[in-house]
């Protein structure tokens, strides 16, 4: 029984981050944190098919379209799961007069004038950032990038007391340290191995960018949710590309 629930964690993590059908329906035994370690793996190869596909348009399209066709691509995939946390996140703590009017704003399906706006610039910031990048440069960096932001997500499920209720409240409540260390482990890992010493200020700027949201999070609704965990996972995605924009703009990123 334990092998199978093991075997059930990328099925389970595929399924929750991506619209890919492997899977019908949650059986009712899922054990929920087990699939949390395999966040960044299903985060590297989201990444990994953005810039093949940027890398693949490149070449015969300008880098700009072929980025925004990228992205497109990778939100077909994902469903925009984590740019709607964002947008909530965005309009509940930007409008939210209260704990109790932050966590009614969030539940909202409609989004505001702050959430259009986060959305708008997490689109325009990444579209851009991607366009800055070689093909070739891009299937490096997208990979670890996509990887480490889901890192940052497991990270603060950890830290942070989630606000009862909701599917990220169900995922940090079954939560182990051993599926912690394996989620931090493997995003860490997937990105050493891509981007090389460069992964020390990634992971820097991951853990900023947690613990930055986690305490405005509990300062504003009293802990994390799954939007607020869609927003960490974006925020930190939008920085480490700025980051290896900026590398490979001052020449630094040898290697990649």
């Amino acid at each position: 029984m334990g092998g199978r629930r093991t075997l059930n964690g990328p099925l389970d993590a595929v399924t929750f981050l991506t619209r890919i059908p492997l899977r019908a329906k949650r059986r009712a035994d899922t054990d929920t944190g087990n699939a949390v370690p395999w966040f960044p793996v299903v985060g590297a190869a989201i990444g990994l098919l953005i810039g093949a596909v940027y890398a693949g348009c490149a070449v015969a399209l300008p880098h700009l379209l072929a980025a925004t066709i990228a992205l497109a691509v990778g939100l077909l995939v994902t469903g925009a799961l984590h740019e709607d946390g964002l947008g909530d996140v965005a309009d509940a703590f930007g409008g939210g007069r209260d704990q109790d009017d932050a966590l009614r704003i969030m539940k909202d399906p409609r989004l505001g004038t702050f959430g259009v706006l986060a959305i708008v610039m997490s689109v325009l910031v990444r579209i851009v950032g991607i366009a800055s990048l070689g093909g070739p440069v891009a299937l490096v960096v997208l990979p670890a990038v996509h990887s480490l932001s889901r890192s940052a997500a497991v990270g603060a499920m950890t830290i942070f007391e989630p606000v009862h209720g909701g599917l990220g409240s169900v995922y940090s409540r079954s939560l182990v340290r051993r599926r912690v260390i394996l989620g931090i482990a493997g995003g860490t890992l997937i990105a050493a191995v891509l981007v090389r010493v460069w992964v020390l200020p990634a992971v820097a700027i991951g853990a900023v960018v947690a613990g930055v949201m986690g305490a405005l999070a509990r300062r504003k609704i009293g802990g994390i949710n799954g939007d607020v965990l869609g927003a960490i996972e974006q925020l930190t995605e939008m920085a480490l590309l700025v980051g290896a924009v900026a590398l490979v703009h001052a020449h630094l990123a040898v290697g990649w």
